[in-house]
């Protein structure tokens, strides 16, 4: 089933990343299955990379990386330090723990999605959107 997720954050003007098409396994019939999915296949992912033999012994970015990663709000060599695996269940726990706790909050074809448990309508080629809640810190005077 293919479908289009965009990230958000109410603290940036621009997505992170616009409708980038994403496949999902099976059409998921609650908005928990919905996360466990694509947090099931973000740690895939992220577990597979594999680093490449033919990287340069010397790394550079043109001005062009510079510019697109600029727009993505990181520049960098996407260098990964750590070789530490990532625990699939303790990802998918703190996934849900996050959107309970308010963190995120999760829009279907302009519908949000509240409750982890309810029925939910998920057709091929629906706009999913992942909006990240920014908490504000300060003090009362």
């Amino acid at each position: 089933m293919n479908i289009y997720i965009s990230l958000k954050s109410l603290a940036k003007r621009k997505n992170f990343i616009t409708k980038k098409p994403y496949e999902l396994q099976k059409k998921p019939n609650t908005l928990r299955e919905l996360i466990t999915q694509v947090v099931t296949q973000n740690v895939e992912q992220f577990n597979n990379k594999t680093s490449n033999p033919e990287t340069p012994l010397i790394n550079f970015l043109s001005n062009l990386d510079i510019e697109q990663q600029a727009q993505a709000g990181k520049v960098g060599f996407q260098t990964l330090y750590n070789d530490k695996k990532a625990d699939l269940a303790r990802a998918i726990e703190t996934a849900i723990q996050a959107f309970e706790d308010g963190l995120y909050r999760v829009f279907i074809n302009d519908q949000e999605a509240e409750q982890l448990d309810t029925p939910l309508v998920v057709t091929e080629e629906a706009d999913v959107v992942f909006i990240r809640l920014t908490m504000l810190t300060g003090r009362m005077w």
